[in-house]
């Protein structure tokens, strides 16, 4: 890795200070900015995870994607992680803590929303960021696309009844329209892009060219994560300073969930002798949250200034820093997985 790479998470932490502090300062002009959206789903947000992820759509290369019925634990380890482990874990830390541990710091009726933010955040497995997390494991491109592709196959299905059984609602309302150009603007387009450039390279450059154009492309990809973070955290930025305890108290079970999730996961891939190329990815993608899907969410059912909405939130607050710290523990920990 490149010095920019290596000390990745310096970057992102002044990022987030950047963002919380032209949040305060400069509150109407995100406040512009997270109006441009159709859906809940933010037109400048989608760029930037374009710029973020584009490169690692030309990498996946589709007559390799045949193999990956050759080491199908991977896939089906994601699958169990994702619907039958997370959204159950995440309720039950969300009731062992609001309703038990945080009782006196938090009124009934808002720790029940705290509850549901949370269960709305486990029952939506991470869909573009996941290609970020993959790069930077040296994950399989190929074998990543298939397990990010069947996964928001599933959530159309499994989303709604599984929100509903957790938060006890017999008829939840989901965006549906939020979900479907959710997956077309941060997967759909961005792999047709993608193979489209490969296809053109291959024709004309080759892979020498192609290769060429990946090194000058990757030092955007981390723009685009770095710019995405300024733009959440500058959205978020009043609710930070404003809310400081409860942001708090919510985050410890978030952390839990996903550090627990995680060893969890890889613990298993262990278990199951998978490559790191898939192990990590695979573990990755388990952990991480598509936090749009369940802000919008959380917003359609309960209300922006509900306590369901701000849990969610603190989803976006915790998401990039501790996924950064998976990458690295993953990374460290290459060795002890088959090549």
């Amino acid at each position: 890795m490149g010095v920019f790479e290596r000390y990745l998470s310096i970057w992102v932490a002044f990022c987030i200070a950047t963002g919380v502090l032209l949040g305060n300062i400069f509150p109407e002009s995100f406040n512009f900015i997270a109006k441009l959206e159709f859906s809940h789903v933010n037109f400048i947000v989608a760029i930037f995870i374009w710029i973020m992820i584009y490169p690692m759509m030309v990498q996946i290369d589709f007559a390799s994607i045949k193999d990956v019925k050759n080491s199908p634990s991977g896939l089906l380890l994601t699958l169990a992680v994702n619907w039958l482990v997370k959204p159950f874990t995440m309720a039950v830390l969300g009731w062992l803590f609001f309703k038990i541990l945080f009782s006196s710091w938090v009124d009934p009726t808002t720790a029940t929303e705290y509850i549901a933010g949370m269960i709305l955040l486990g029952v939506a497995p991470c869909t573009a960021m996941v290609f970020v997390w993959s790069h930077m494991t040296r994950g399989d491109p190929n074998y990543t696309l298939i397990q990010v592709s069947v996964n928001d196959i599933i959530m159309i299905f499994a989303f709604a009844p599984i929100a509903g059984l957790l938060l006890g609602i017999s008829d939840i309302a989901v965006p549906w329209v939020t979900l479907i150009y959710s997956v077309l603007l941060y997967v759909l387009l961005p792999l047709i892009a993608g193979v489209l450039t490969r296809k053109i390279f291959d024709r004309t450059a080759g892979n020498t060219g192609l290769a060429t154009l990946l090194s000058r492309l990757k030092p955007w990809s981390i723009l685009g994560l770095l710019l995405t973070v300024i733009l959440l955290f500058g959205f978020q930025a009043e609710v930070i300073i404003a809310k400081p305890f409860a942001i708090a108290l919510i985050a410890i079970p978030l952390l839990i969930q996903t550090y627990g999730i995680f060893f969890l996961a890889y613990s298993s891939a262990k278990l199951l002798k998978l490559k790191h190329s898939i192990a990590a990815p695979a573990c990755l993608i388990g952990t991480s949250n598509f936090f749009e899907l369940a802000v919008a969410v959380a917003i359609s059912l309960f209300g922006l200034n509900s306590g369901a909405a701000l849990a969610t939130v603190v989803g976006v607050l915790v998401e990039v820093p501790v996924m950064l710290s998976l990458v690295f523990i993953a990374n460290r920990t290459r060795h002890l997985f088959p090549d």
